[in-house]
């Protein structure tokens, strides 16, 4: 706007109110460049013509072939523009030379007229260009992606096979062999551990299968690890842990499942280090409720003898910890001075 004024007012000589109004025009055509290109265009074409001011009519064009797909709209364009600039209004003189200048002149105003017409198309196909990287980059993406998703299949079923052919046969023949002792077995100790023996791998069975299961699926919307186990299983949990423990305390009345979820396992995770890190002690499973937060405490007594040197992840914790995390609580867990092993989760409870 700032320069299409220095223009006006430069070629403007005439006070005459004609005037001045064609080149307050072309002036104020700017303002609508953006959203009418071509109508400003047509707009500024007297300003060119009577006033020599090409200014506008240059950002016109501009725009237009910034817009406009259509070449032959833009060569008309250019073209008119040209033959305005270049006609010798109003008429003066008729001199030998008049055809001559209006020749050079026309010769100039094609170059003047093609130079926003090439700028604005240059700027379309850098436009074009870049989208159609984004486009590019985008497919890329997405086949990584399918790359990564085939990938993960393959090892998932790889995993699957695995579990499926190695562990889950030998934790059959424990639960096979478990039983076998539970029926001939005559020590009513040693007929009990038999039995808890052959329940836990039963389970395990089970829940092997279960992944198993899962994992073959690889990740579609049928891998819903359901059913999952809740409140209502813990009884059996500490029932059939294979050592001495007791449950007690009442949890809130409402909780939702991935909370229950949570406390499940943490009690599942306590009582299976006890089983391998502190053989012969007693569990204490707490439930609490304080109004502002709920969770579990499981305390253990120390080994009354030597565990044997079983194989861990060490990750039991890591999970339960993040489990926690995600509802917002805390995990707690220590020696305690008896020289045994407590473990604590505490779930903030939600307003209503």
């Amino acid at each position: 706007m700032a320069v299409a004024a220095m223009d006006v007012l430069v070629n403007v000589w005439d006070r005459s109110v004609a005037v001045q109004l064609i080149g307050a025009l072309a002036w104020g055509a700017v303002v609508f460049c953006r959203r009418f290109p071509l109508s400003v265009f047509l707009l500024t074409l007297p300003a060119d013509l009577l006033l020599d001011i090409v200014f506008p009519s240059c950002v016109a064009l501009f725009v237009l072939a910034e817009r406009s797909r259509n070449r032959r709209l833009l060569a008309v364009c250019a073209v008119t523009f040209a033959v305005v600039s270049a006609a010798p209004w109003p008429l003066y003189g008729s001199g030998e030379n008049i055809h001559a200048l209006t020749l050079v002149d026309l010769i100039y105003s094609l170059a003047t007229a093609a130079a926003p017409v090439f700028l604005g198309q240059l700027l379309m196909a850098q436009g074009d260009l870049a989208r159609r990287v984004e486009e590019i980059e985008e497919a890329r993406e997405h086949e990584r992606m399918l790359h990564a998703q085939a990938v993960l299949a393959r090892e998932r079923a790889q995993l699957a096979r695995e579990m499926h052919d190695v562990v889950s046969h030998q934790v059959g023949l424990i639960a096979i062999q478990a039983g076998a002792l539970q029926v001939s077995a005559a020590d009513p100790e040693l007929k009990e551990g038999a039995r808890t023996i052959r329940s836990l791998s039963v389970e395990t069975l089970n829940e092997l299968r279960h992944m198993v299961t899962l994992l073959r699926a690889s990740g579609g919307r049928s891998t819903e690890l359901t059913p999952q186990p809740t409140l209502a299983d813990l009884h059996k949990l500490v029932a059939t842990s294979g050592i001495e423990a007791e449950l007690t305390g009442e949890l809130p009345a409402a909780i939702d499942t991935t909370a229950q979820r949570a406390l499940y396992r943490t009690v599942q995770e306590a009582l299976t280090n006890v089983r391998k890190h502190a053989p012969g002690a007693k569990a204490s499973v707490r439930l609490w409720n304080d109004g502002t937060a709920f969770g579990v405490t499981v305390t253990n007594t120390a080994a009354t003898r030597a565990s044997l040197p079983l194989p861990g992840s060490h990750h039991g914790l890591v999970g339960l910890r993040e489990r926690a995390e995600l509802l917002h609580g805390e995990l707690e867990a220590g020696s305690t001075s008896g020289g045994g092993y407590r473990l604590a989760l505490r779930i903030p409870r939600l307003p209503d």
